[in-house]
């Protein structure tokens, strides 16, 4: 999809569609209220006749009114304007793609961004625009079945106008940010979304070169006997029951001055979660296959952030295996030796994530890192906790937390903070190692994240926990993109680009 600025009377711009707002009140925006001009009162009319109120998420499609020149004009609820804030625009805007995407129109204007909420303001408006357009728009093809024809009837090219007194320039720019945002969350939900027979640790690793060597990516794989020098016992623990070859791929963008110090950010990978020998039930497992969206959500991040050029030095850790029983399976009361040298004893071979990140944080001692953030569907527990609307942050620093929670704030892909207290790190003492990979049922979010937190303390460390929010089950099963938002705008704040 295409997107532009497109300025010059409303009434007067030929496209397939204009979309335009009403708030509840049936009050109509701007631009509405000039196309109602142009036809002579017949939006008003229409309005004022009951068949749109302007409740939030309600559209209708009005065709060929007089002294307009687009061929539809859209109107999208807005709900209560008191109200009005970034979910209700950002649910306005899907609205109305998700209209869109019903019609022959091959090309619509927005014009939405007038009723921009302050604390979003205009260029904020339009990132979140063209992001929700990708959102909407993805769709996922089913790997072997060829490549679909195109929709002839798709929409491909989305225009948005600007309010007077709108710096064109960074409107430009911020639907540039949008758009590379929203491609990055549609690679990171292909990935999720692909079987894990065809997306193996093989073909994550195959498609990090692939991003690297189109973007100016440096990119690295680590195969076992690489892994086995650096001494990386637990990860490899992991990977024993497993036929598919485990690796360890590391993506190097440099966007930064050579002296900055990187920020790190490392994904769980694990192509398909078992349990291992300590086996999942049954049910639900097919979407195991998600258990890798942590992975999938660097490479998303990483294709956006190289698509923006933004100047920052970044680092992106991927461990990624299989976990499956098997003759050669790690077992409950196995003792691992880690790259750090602290020795884990395996309590639960469902446990495993951690098992892997935590060599990941320590090869991430040697960038001497500006802070890492670990991203990883961890924990079930998670989901209990805070259900499918936030992810969990746990953080060894207070700055580097605010700065995304602020971030997944701003994006709209909110994380919520738990604590890591050292009251904590008694649960997973071990009679036998240093420690246990779990600490029972209580806390289970927060003692998985005091594990890795044992393994990040020569630097600042914060771990987001998507195990609710990486994908949806049900009829909408399939993965979210998220926290790519998040991650983008962390760094575009870093940047100094928001």
């Amino acid at each position: 999809m295409e997107f532009s600025i497109k300025s010059g009377s409303p009434e007067k711009l030929r496209t397939g569609a204009i979309v335009v707002g009403v708030f509840e009140s049936r009050k109509l925006s701007a631009t509405a209220a000039a196309l109602d001009a142009a036809s002579k009162g017949r939006i008003a009319d229409i309005v004022g006749s009951g068949d749109m109120e302007g409740k939030a998420g309600g559209t209708l499609l009005l065709h060929k009114l007089p002294g307009v020149a687009a061929d539809r004009v859209l109107l999208v609820g807005l709900g209560r304007e008191k109200d009005f804030g970034l979910k209700e625009f950002r649910d306005a805007v899907a609205a109305s793609m998700r209209a869109l995407k019903d019609t022959g129109a091959a090309d619509a204007v927005v014009a939405l961004a007038e009723t921009a909420p302050r604390k979003l303001g205009v260029i904020g408006a339009l990132r979140q625009a063209a992001l929700i357009a990708l959102d909407v728009s993805y769709r996922y093809e089913a790997p072997g079945q060829g490549r679909k024809a195109p929709d002839k009837t798709g929409l491909g090219a989305l225009a948005f106008t600007l309010p007077k007194k709108t710096d064109a320039g960074k409107a430009e720019s911020a639907l540039a940010q949008g758009a590379a945002i929203g491609r990055g969350m549609s690679l990171t939900k292909t990935l999720g979304n692909l079987p894990a027979n065809v997306c193996t640790p093989t073909y994550l690793a195959e498609q990090a070169v692939a991003l690297g060597h189109s973007h100016g990516i440096a990119v690295t794989v680590l195969d076992r006997p690489e892994l086995e020098e650096l001494g990386m016992g637990s990860f490899l623990s992991v990977s024993d029951g497993s036929r598919q070859p485990p690796k360890f791929i590391t993506m190097e963008y440099r966007g930064g001055k050579k002296s900055d110090a990187p920020i790190v950010l490392v994904g769980k990978g694990i192509t398909f979660d078992t349990g291992g020998i300590s086996l999942k039930p049954g049910e639900g497992m097919d979407e195991m296959k998600y258990d890798m969206c942590g992975a999938a959500s660097v490479l998303g991040t990483f294709q956006a952030l190289a698509e923006m050029k933004l100047p920052l030095n970044v680092v992106g850790l991927i461990p990624t295996t299989e976990n499956m029983p098997g003759g050669k399976a790690t077992r409950p009361g196995d003792v691992v030796k880690s790259m750090s040298g602290q020795t884990i004893e395996i309590l639960n071979t469902d446990a495993e994530g951690r098992l892997i990140l935590c060599d990941a944080l320590t090869y991430a001692e040697r960038y001497d890192p500006a802070c890492v953030v670990d991203i990883a569907t961890l924990t079930g527990a998670c989901i209990i906790a805070l259900g499918h609307v936030t992810s969990g942050l746990m953080a060894n620093d207070d700055a580097l937390a605010d700065e995304l929670l602020a971030a997944g704030q701003n994006a709209w892909d909110r994380a919520w903070r738990m604590p890591i207290w050292d009251d904590y790190q008694d649960q997973l003492k071990s009679n036998f190692a240093d420690m246990g990979n779990i600490g029972g049922r209580p806390a289970g979010s927060i003692t998985a994240a005091c594990f890795l937190a044992r393994f990040a303390k020569k630097y600042k460390w914060a771990h987001l926990d998507i195990a609710g929010t990486a994908w949806k089950s049900g009829k909408d099963k399939g993965g979210t993109g998220r926290p790519v938002p998040l991650l983008t705008h962390f760094l575009l704040d870093r940047a100094g680009k928001l």
